[in-house]
């Protein structure tokens, strides 16, 4: 009878060690299914960026505050493009906003396309009027990698559409 026991014993703990490593790949799995989901999610690739920069010490900057940027500078070339996207846009150095995607979009202004990974950052073209641009790392805060091409659109930003009315900055 001691015999019978002692083998029952172990069967036992293999279907208990069974059932909890089921478990736990289970929950591993359900996990990171979640977390590549939301991770992959952050920013479809067909979304439309929405951001309000404006011109601050000689620059211009945007705040994000869903990204944790407050004054994020554009430099290295990209300040120069914002300067040909609204230069029909009166009063633009006081907020406007830019419309960003990774791909094409009704009514898009411009086209950027990717040249090369640099410090951490992107370099983009803009083909008309020929010019390069840096677009820096925060730019991971939005994309999971740098995307082929830009398309970008800056529109002007009425007073009473803000959302509390204040200004951009």
């Amino acid at each position: 009878m001691a015999t019978g026991t002692a083998s029952i014993q172990p069967r036992v703990r293999w279907k208990l060690l069974a059932a909890v490593a089921l478990a736990a790949l289970g929950v591993l799995g359900a996990w990171f299914a979640a977390t590549w989901a939301m991770h992959r999610g952050r920013t479809p690739a067909n979304a439309i960026l929405v951001i309000a920069p404006y011109w601050y010490h000689g620059t211009w900057v945007f705040d994000d505050e869903s990204a944790g940027l407050k004054r994020e500078p554009f430099v290295a070339g990209v300040p120069e493009m914002i300067d040909v996207l609204v230069k029909d846009i009166p009063n633009a150095r006081d907020g406007f906003r830019l419309l960003v995607s990774g791909r094409p979009f009704p009514g898009y202004q411009k086209k950027l396309d990717w040249l090369r990974g640099d410090q951490g950052g992107n370099f983009y073209r803009l083909e008309d009027p020929r010019m390069e641009g840096w677009i820096c790392p925060a730019m991971f805060r939005y994309y999971d990698k740098a995307p082929p091409n830009l398309y970008v659109k800056a529109e002007a930003i009425k007073k009473d559409a803000r959302h509390d009315g204040s200004p951009a900055h």
